[in-house]
């Protein structure tokens, strides 16, 4: 996820609570949808949906926060 920001993720992940639990909490969503629709865990269709549209909304806001501290990088 998001290549052109793997070192800033790095170090992101190694210095910024928040941006590690955002990438937790992304990763167990992804997990417990990826088992839901193996049937491993319950789950309906609905549910799925909804899980999926809450794990792309932290997707966003990664790409979003990741976006805002590369371009405060750059800028003198």
């Amino acid at each position: 996820m998001f290549h052109e920001f793997e070192d800033l993720i790095a170090e992101l992940k190694a210095s910024d609570r928040h941006v590690q639990r955002l990438f937790e909490k992304h990763a167990t969503l992804d997990k417990l949808v990826r088992n839901m629709e193996l049937r491993l865990e319950p789950g309906t269709p609905e549910e799925i949906e909804h899980l999926k549209k809450k794990k792309l909304a932290i997707k966003d806001e990664l790409y979003a926060l990741l976006q805002q501290i590369s371009l405060s990088r750059v800028r003198p």
